[in-house]
């Protein structure tokens, strides 16, 4: 193995053993250049989601709606007690989030705090239009199945440099240009951000999606044994 491709390839270890994305967060945070040492909190997580979301990246706003689905739905099925109704509001909250997300400044608080005023707001709208009656139901929100898999922490052995290089280069451009500058050039996350013009937490997300991205891509394309 080339030194030059060492970070990147101990990257995609990392993520093929480690399915949480805090742990691999913090572990990625080591491999590459430097940076001092920090934790991320949950508030600073969704915060560099939503400024991705903001800049177009529709991956980072599927994340967003990943966290705040159930949450958004459970709370406009309790105001308007129909679960058909509640499935078509929470639907309609997160396009019109969608659409004004370019809009969205951090003030402080939680993403939630954002989608849950745009909830209420459509629940107001279909009342005075609707003037329908509050019903209640005792529907309950079905739990997500938990999802992962045992990945094979060998299987880079087989990938060769061409194949890596086109995994990175399929890459969308910004997670792609992160990982060059990360595990390739080995700048810190603090460097890749100036670059960029992102915030740290930006970069750090990232990283992890493309990581992940190309782990799943590798193995995928039976580079694995």
């Amino acid at each position: 193995m080339l030194d030059w491709q060492g970070p990147l390839r101990a990257a995609i270890a990392h993520a093929t053993a480690e399915p949480d994305d805090r742990r691999l967060s913090v572990t990625l945070g080591g491999v590459g250049g430097t940076d001092p040492p920090g934790e991320d909190d949950e508030l600073q997580r969704v915060r560099a989601l939503a400024e991705l979301a903001r800049d177009g990246d529709a991956e980072a706003f599927g994340q967003l709606y990943d966290r705040y689905v159930t949450s958004i739905f459970r709370f406009v099925q309790a105001r308007v007690g129909s679960t058909q109704l509640a499935e078509d509001i929470t639907s309609d909250t997160f396009l019109r989030a969608l659409r004004s997300i370019h809009t969205f400044t951090w003030q402080g608080k939680d993403f939630a705090a954002w989608l849950t005023t745009i909830a209420r707001n459509l629940i107001t709208d279909h009342y005075k239009s609707r003037r329908a009656q509050l019903e209640l139901v005792t529907d309950a929100v079905p739990e997500r199945p938990a999802t992962g898999s045992g990945p094979e922490d060998d299987f880079l052995a087989a990938v060769s440099t061409q194949t890596l290089m086109r995994a990175v280069n399929a890459l969308p451009a910004e997670q792609r240009d992160c990982v060059l500058m990360r595990f390739i050039q080995q700048l810190s996350i603090a460097e890749t951000a100036q670059v960029l013009g992102k915030s740290e937490g930006a970069i750090k997300q990232l990283q992890l999606r493309a990581v992940r991205r190309l782990a799943k891509a590798l193995t995928q394309d039976g580079a694995a044994p």
